[in-house]
């Protein structure tokens, strides 16, 4: 309703006053707030913040979109009363519109869909919280990410929004599409799911972000002002016909008599009085032409009211089913090296969003009191800040300087501290213990002062996910010998792995451990098991059975399910036997590095942080490789050395269907002054065709063909990185019968550059910058450790495989530890004591998975999505007024994806293309019935006669997530 009035019989050019403040980049999070560092970059977004409001209370007609919520809320907080109410006020009149609305603005090529949904969610909570429906995004904003995925489409499309606008795709694309005119369309974000539900208008901005050329009136441009003044220095023709240019180029590539042009760019607006004075001008001199016959209207406007007039135009669009990566900006420029970038934040990143859930999880299962508990107070939201800026665009990418990298871990780092203390409060309430419990951080490089110094401890292993998992527990150990019992009090299998020969540099122990403890540790869905750990005298008759280091016979590791085979004279992989499918390939699998370009006069583009482009082809670590086999009841394990900084260990344990890959890579050694990119290559005979496939954010499967693009005619330049797509969870190759899956425990770049063959980029040193802004090389002197989980499957049986298996990578079970015999755990509240507990009182059904228990935004509410995991077969009902143990769920009101919109209130605009009806004009949700009222179970007050949810009976359709709030009441509280 705020929307400013256009011209129906000109050409109307909505001009967007913005400001893109990135959350990190050159500068920390807090410096870029304060503006600290400013010789680095100039850029204080308190001072943005400040200086905007100020100048849109001065002219109604003014407007400014937000996009950063992560610095809005934190400017907020500062502000009095007065500041806050003139803010408001300037939100419903419509001067200020917020646009993406998440805690910053998320990559979409190296992120969980997990996290994306985490950091959108607390934005929109916030803006919801403090703005109500007129601070509620209508319109996604992704200006600066490096490419876009499908399925950040999809989450946008069932968040609400009626559109998306982009600033970056690849040149080549974009070319062809101002040509054609189809620099707006809609993208259907999925495949499985029935349009409109999936489906998104979305505008490709014609300058990335920034103004046109000429036409930049911020403290940092350097453009004159506009000087309308008669007098030696006037130029306000020269300027009114320079925009009058822009304008007119710009509409022979869009479909309507309205352009968008963004008026502002990186940190822009510290003083705003300078811009808006020199567009105030720009429009009143712009529109004054319109008397002399001038066919061109300027306006302030937003995003949103621009969309509104597209709409109006009802057009029919074109239509785009694929995704918009991988992104070049010009030949031989392609932005994938960052699919790979910085490895061990993308790891923490990872590793950090997982034990968000647990921590969600447990501050859901226990109530409010875990946040304030016997092991004292902690607090999820140090860790879900922490995670949400990790998702930025310069962020879990590894775009950003080094000393804001460390920044990055710095804050997952403390919210990690904070959450486990949450977590220890959490299990001692649901326990009845108030024994102290003990967090190994350094299990990684195998350290863990308490199972090294103690004779008697205990596990608690925590799982987050809605079915039971079987997880191997490692722990280092001064002791030979140790018993172990399960939650029922029956010993349990388990060794102490003998040290691999020198030769063999794995695993690195920091600590002085002579071994370490491995037994097979289970935990029932969404709950936890316990286990007592008991060292042993030597020659005990429960000692455990010997661990076997095999120096001689075949390099074969073997189990119920798998047998491999290895090269005896080189020691590679040779061939994966799936036993129980009665199947095998031969694999050939080694580690190359590519040599990074450094650029010359010929062919300036350098490998950096964004672009990757090797010099040459993939040259082998090591040809022959060291090889020791360990063989034990529990683990058959070989170990492979290929050189001094890249080791590697091929792992079966019982009752594994997958191979795992652990493999330790660095420093990369760069004394010959080549940069390195490090690959993981697979080679099998399999014919495929040019064809390969990954995910997208972790979540749909997109086909990828080499050398080709859906949409238009590729020139490749680049035949290794212009192949390159991100993977975030998996990668795969099949013919005909058989299906080669990678699956990875971080964001990784991936590719198929021959047929038959896969690999993944784990590692990247660079001694040169790409020129792309951050201004320093890539040069991480890291240690990195990661893992690799290869399948093989029949075709058609392959997905109910990696499927799974990603899920329990991305949201792997905890380790917590108590010294002693450790608490005496039970279940929640009045139940009688057990030492396992499980927050479901079933099982989810395989296809299905509990996306998100997590507190709402209200005290007594939690927030819950369901999601079925699969891109096509049958539908799902579960009943989830009965799934959990630990509360009992009195209300239920289904919402929008991002969790703070009840589902019936959310209305999009209809968009044709000519295949059809895209975007909603009614509630979303397709063919399921809009919630009208919130379900209230029998005997609650106030129960609506008809309610249209039964909560019962909630259907799952192949990849849907379906968002509730819920109020719940726990045991013996009360209510």
């Amino acid at each position: 309703q705020s929307c400013p009035s256009t011209r129906p019989d000109l050409l109307n050019v909505h001009l967007v006053p913005h400001s893109h403040d990135d959350v990190g980049w050159l500068k920390t999070v807090d410096q870029y707030y304060y503006g600290v560092r400013n010789r680095e970059q100039h850029a204080g977004v308190q001072y943005i913040l400040d200086s905007v409001v100020a100048a849109l209370g001065a002219n109604p007609a003014r407007r400014f979109v937000y996009a950063e919520v992560a610095f809005l809320s934190r400017w907020w907080g500062q502000q009095d009363k007065t500041t806050q109410s003139r803010v408001r006020n300037l939100v419903q009149r419509g001067q200020l519109e917020f646009v993406g609305g998440g805690w910053c603005m998320s990559d979409e090529a190296t992120t969980h869909y997990g996290g994306t949904l985490e950091q959108m969610g607390l934005g929109r909570r916030f803006l919801r919280r403090h703005f109500g429906g007129c601070g509620t995004p209508r319109v996604g904003w992704q200006i600066d990410p490096f490419g876009h995925s499908r399925e950040m489409a999809a989450e946008f499309a069932q968040m609400g929004y009626d559109g998306v606008f982009l600033g970056r795709v690849d040149h080549q694309d974009k070319m062809a599409r101002e040509q054609c005119r189809e620099m707006e369309l809609l993208w259907r974000g999925s495949l499985s799911l029935d349009p409109p539900t999936a489906d998104i208008f979305t505008g490709i901005l014609p300058n990335v972000y920034d103004p046109p050329p000429g036409l930049c009136w911020d403290q940092l441009c350097s453009d004159p002002p506009v000087v309308d003044e008669d007098g030696p220095e006037r130029n306000v023709d020269e300027v009114v016909l320079s925009f009058l240019r822009a304008a007119t180029a710009q509409a022979e590539q869009y479909r309507t008599n309205h352009i968008i042009m963004t008026m502002g760019s990186d940190f822009h607006y510290e003083n705003a009085h300078l811009w808006f004075k020199n567009l105030d001008k720009l429009i009143a001199h712009v529109n004054a032409r319109q008397s002399s016959g001038s066919r061109v209207h300027a306006l302030y406007s937003t995003p949103s009211c621009y969309l509104q007039e597209l709409h109006r135009a009802n057009l029919t669009w074109p239509l785009k089913t694929d995704d918009f990566v991988p992104y070049s900006d010009g030949p031989h420029q392609f932005w994938t090296g960052f699919f790979s970038s910085r490895p061990a934040l993308k790891g923490y990143e990872r590793l950090s969003l997982g034990f968000l859930q647990t921590c969600s999880q447990l501050e859901a299962l226990a109530g409010p009191a875990a946040r304030e508990g016997p092991q004292g107070c902690g607090d999820s939201s140090v860790l879900r800040e922490a995670v949400a800026v990790a998702q930025h665009h310069d962020a879990v990418t590894g775009t950003e300087r080094q000393h804001v990298a460390n920044d990055y871990a710095r804050r997952l780092s403390e919210g990690w501290a904070s959450c486990q203390v949450l977590v220890a409060n959490a299990l001692s309430l649901l326990g009845g213990s108030k024994d102290p419990l003990v967090f190994c951080n350094a299990l990684n490089v195998s350290v863990c002062p308490l199972t090294e110094t103690s004779t008697h401890f205990t596990v608690i292993l925590y799982n987050s996910l809605a079915r039971r998992v079987s997880w191997p527990v490692r722990l280092p150990v001064n002791g030979t010998c140790y018993e172990v019992m399960d939650p029922q009090g029956h010993p349990l299998p388990s060794q102490v792995s003998p040290d691999p020969p020198r030769t063999i540099p794995y695993p690195e122990r920091a600590g002085g451990a002579q071994g370490e403890l491995l037994f097979q540790a289970f935990a029932p869905p969404l709950g936890f098991s316990t286990f007592r750990i008991r060292q042993l005298s030597r020659g005990s008759p429960q000692d455990p059975p010997k661990s076997v280091l095999e120096g001689s016979g075949p390099l074969e590791i073997q189990n119920e399910h798998l047998r491999v085979l290895f090269d005896p004279l080189t020691g590679h992989l040779r061939e994966i036997q799936n036993l129980e499918k009665g199947i095998s390939l031969p694999v050939f699998q080694n580690f190359y590095w590519y040599a990074a370009s450094a650029g010359d006069a010929a062919s300036p583009q350098a490998s950096g942080a964004y672009i990757f482009r090797p010099s040459s082809g993939p040259i082998p670590v090591a040809k022959r490789v060291s090889t020791a086999l360990l063989k034990t009841p529990l683990v058959q394990e070989l170990h492979q050395n290929f050189s001094s900084w890249c080791s590697q260990v091929v792992r079966l344990r019982p009752g594994q269907p997958f191979l795992e890959l652990e493999w330790t890579l660095g420093p990369i050694p760069v004394g010959d002054s080549v940069g390195k990119e490090l690959i993981t290559r697979f080679q099998t005979p399999l014919a495929t065709a040019g064809r390969f496939f990954t995910d997208s954010n972790g979540r749909q499967i997109l086909e990828r063909r080499r050398d080709y693009r859906p949409t238009w005619n590729l020139s490749q330049t680049e035949p290794v990185a212009g192949n390159y797509y991100p993977v975030n969870t998996r990668i795969f190759i099949q013919d005909e019968k058989l299906q080669l899956s990678v699956l990875t425990d971080r964001s990784q770049g991936g590719s198929s550059v021959q047929d038959g063959a896969l690999e993944l980029m784990v590692h990247r040193r660079l001694l040169h910058d790409d020129e792309r802004g951050v201004g320093e090389p890539l040069d991480e002197a890291l240690v990195v450790r990661g893992r690799h989980l290869v399948l093989l499957d029949p075709v058609g049986a392959a997905s109910d495989g990696h499927r799974g298996r990603a899920q329990e990578l991305v949201t792997p079970p905890h380790l917590i530890l108590a010294p002693g015999k450790g608490p005496h755990l039970r279940q929640a509240h009045s139940f009688p004591p057990t030492p396992q507990f499980s927050g479901l009182r079933r099982a989810l059904p395989p296809h299905l998975h509990l996306l998100t228990v997590a507190p709402g935004g209200d005290t007594g509410t939690l927030l819950l999505r369901l999601e079925h995991l699969s891109e096509r077969g049958g539908t799902e009902t579960l009943d989830i007024t009965t799934l959990f143990s630990a509360f009992t769920i009195m209300t239920v009101r289904e919402m929008a994806l991002g969790g703070d919109v009840p589902l019936e209130s959310v209305s999009r605009l209809l968009w044709t293309t000519a295949t059809g009806t895209g975007g909603s004009g009614g509630a979303l949700g397709g063919s399921r019935l809009p919630i009208t009222a919130p379900f209230f179970l029998p005997g609650t007050p106030k129960a609506p006669r008809a309610p249209r949810l039964d909560p019962r009976r909630v259907t799952l359709e192949p990849m849907q997530i379906r968002t509730f709030e819920v109020t719940v009441r726990y045991p013996g509280l009360g209510g």
